[in-house]
């Protein structure tokens, strides 16, 4: 299988019109990579298309709802166009519905679940027929969630997506690793992406790394498992929470 080994690479970034997702988007085109946004929302999807450019990077949008099959066929009729095949896939795209258990609607829980799971199955698996057909040796790396093994109430729906995309993660390494394709996860914790001046001492100070996540924190996980060099990392999950999921909590 060749491995295509340029200074940049072709990524690409869902769910990046808004958080960690346009974060992630300003951070690979930053590096000079050729960045394909993709996201439900067009307005969205321009506002992180006007940073990376006052930046002097450049990128691609392409507006698709991922919880469908053929909008995710759509997606990748385009890269099999414009790239042939991408050789990094960042699967963010994730919705939530917070809301108690008694009151959670099927139809609503199936929103979570088709958006966040099925999404970056079908991203993953369309990304992964082009990389193999290209023999291009990828990189896929889903974003998780530390609320895949710790849950606050009210948080069902959310919960079993990242917990399933955690299973997802290992399962693809396996069965991509004969064509030279990687698969990890990152699990972020508390990640601010609004006003971190509203932030409290406290919120900081409860963290065993003495601050609250920022989407940067991300972005370098990221980095670490699509870099070329380091081949010898799939089937990961990388947790970015600043040391919350290992403190023990007691009631004072």
């Amino acid at each position: 299988m060749e491995s295509r080994r340029t200074e940049t690479d072709r990524t690409i970034i869902t769910g990046a019109g808004s958080g960690i997702g346009r974060a992630l988007a300003q951070a690979y085109a930053g590096k000079g990579d050729e960045v394909l946004l993709v996201d439900r929302s067009h307005e969205g999807l321009e506002q992180t298309l006007r940073l990376i450019e006052a930046a002097g990077g450049k990128a691609q949008v392409h507006v698709a709802d991922l919880s469908r099959p053929e909008a995710v066929k759509e997606l990748f009729g385009r890269v099999r166009e414009s790239w042939g095949a991408a050789d990094v896939l960042v699967n963010n795209a994730g919705i939530s519905a917070f809301k108690p258990l008694w009151e959670l609607e099927v139809e609503e829980w199936d929103v979570v679940l088709d958006t966040n799971l099925r999404g970056t199955f079908l991203c993953s698996r369309e990304a992964a027929v082009l990389m193999r057909e290209k023999g291009v040796r990828g990189r896929i790396v889903n974003i998780a969630s530390t609320r895949a093994f710790m849950s606050e109430p009210d948080s069902e729906a959310y919960a079993a997506s990242k917990g399933g995309i955690l299973a997802l993660t290992h399962a693809l390494a396996l069965s991509l690793a004969p064509h030279g394709i990687r698969v990890n996860s990152v699990s972020p914790g508390w990640i601010e992406t609004g006003d971190t001046a509203k932030l409290s001492v406290r919120d900081h100070e409860q963290h065993p790394s003495g601050r609250v996540g920022r989407p940067d924190d991300i972005a370098r996980a990221c980095f670490y498992l699509t870099d070329p060099a380091n081949d010898f990392v799939t089937g990961e999950n990388i947790t970015v929470d600043g040391g919350m999921t290992r403190k023990m909590i007691y009631a004072e």
